[in-house]
């Protein structure tokens, strides 16, 4: 048996014990790393059925947490959490610096092709910032691809003259360019003996 003097939880939590046909629901563990924001609106989304019973929610919300988390649990004061409400406002508090930023589309300005990478690999380099945005506006992404180009690169001059080119368009450009660059790479490499 837990030692209440020692719980997080005050006694009336601690001594809640779960409804006789009560099943945990699965949870992905959360061990500190992630964004405490989405496992909380996760756990709530899960317990749904349970909000009422604010003890079992917070019993059964430290057995989601392992390792660096579960550890973090075990330090806070006793009998300091009165409620789910209490548990979840320190846990954000905690773990918010791990919370995901949400991107915006002219976060896509930052994507550069680099002098030696080549135009297939600045492409899916750009396509994987891309996924990461939800929501994008595709004529931003469109002229933030463009944009990575440096202005003497053959696609940057022909992706000028086009005028509102969708993100979907530059990148069926930008592969016709890829497929040229190389082809003109095969044949500048030395033949084999």
């Amino acid at each position: 048996m837990t030692n209440m003097s020692k719980s997080s939880f005050t006694n009336v939590i601690e001594q809640v014990e779960p409804p006789r046909k009560f099943s945990r629901p699965y949870f992905t563990p959360f061990k500190g790393d992630g964004d405490s924001e989405r496992h909380l609106k996760h756990y709530r989304s899960t317990m749904v059925l349970y909000r009422s019973n604010d003890a079992l929610m917070c019993k059964i919300f430290t057995t989601t947490l392992q390792g660096e988390a579960q550890d973090w649990f075990h330090t806070l004061p006793p009998r300091s959490i009165q409620s789910f409400d209490d548990l979840s406002l320190v846990f954000t508090k905690e773990y918010s610096s791990y919370r995901s930023i949400k991107k915006k589309s002219d976060y896509l300005f930052n994507v550069k092709k680099n002098p030696k990478e080549s135009l297939r690999d600045y492409m899916k380099r750009f396509k994987a910032k891309k996924a990461k945005i939800v929501g994008y506006d595709d004529s931003v992404a469109s002229a933030a691809f463009q944009k990575g180009l440096s202005a003497d690169h053959p696609l940057f001059r022909e992706m000028i003259i086009k005028e509102d080119l969708t993100l979907a368009n530059s990148f069926a450009l930008a592969e016709k360019h890829a497929l040229w660059d190389e082809a003109q790479r095969a044949d500048k490499a030395p033949e084999h003996p």
